[in-house]
């Protein structure tokens, strides 16, 4: 009960305001921490299917022929790795900053789109989702491209 009442206060009270923004900041800090911990297993649980697929490729099927039909499966595992470590720098980043890295967000997206790409069956897509993908492609890359523009004209440092 003290607790909701402390916290009423601090949502009403007008002279509360900087004790408030205290308070969000440690809850943003506790769940960013949250989600940092996440992605790390995420990542070790990534990385464990990533070697039980690589030794089963290289170890138990025959090693002649059969290694570029999983090839793309491995690129695909490869650049989920890749992918949850840049989401991890980047809650990490937020942590150090309280500011989310707009190139950073960008170039994790520009990744996870490539892996799309990459991984692609284009017997089975359509050609408005080949559309999307390249509206999505320019979008990103002038996204970035404004931003690493703006950021060199005013450095933060």
């Amino acid at each position: 009960m003290r607790l909701l009442r402390k916290t009423l206060i601090l949502l009403v009270d007008n002279h509360q305001n900087e004790r408030f923004m205290i308070f969000v900041d440690k809850v943003e800090d506790f769940f960013a921490k949250i989600l940092s911990l996440a992605m790390i297993a995420v990542v070790l649980f990534a990385i464990l299917d990533l070697g039980i697929v690589l030794a089963q490729e290289m170890l138990i099927k025959p090693p002649i022929g059969s290694f570029s039909s999983t090839l793309l499966k491995i690129f695909g595992l490869f650049l989920n790795i890749l992918i949850a470590l840049e989401i991890t720098q980047n809650i990490t980043s937020y942590l150090k900053s309280h500011i989310i890295q707009i190139e950073m967000v960008i170039i994790t997206s520009l990744i996870a789109v490539a892996r799309k790409i990459i991984l692609l069956d284009f017997q089975k897509i359509s050609d408005s989702e080949l559309l999307a993908l390249a509206a999505a492609i320019i979008a990103l890359s002038i996204c970035y491209w404004v931003v690493r523009r703006t950021n060199a004209k005013y450095p933060t440092h």
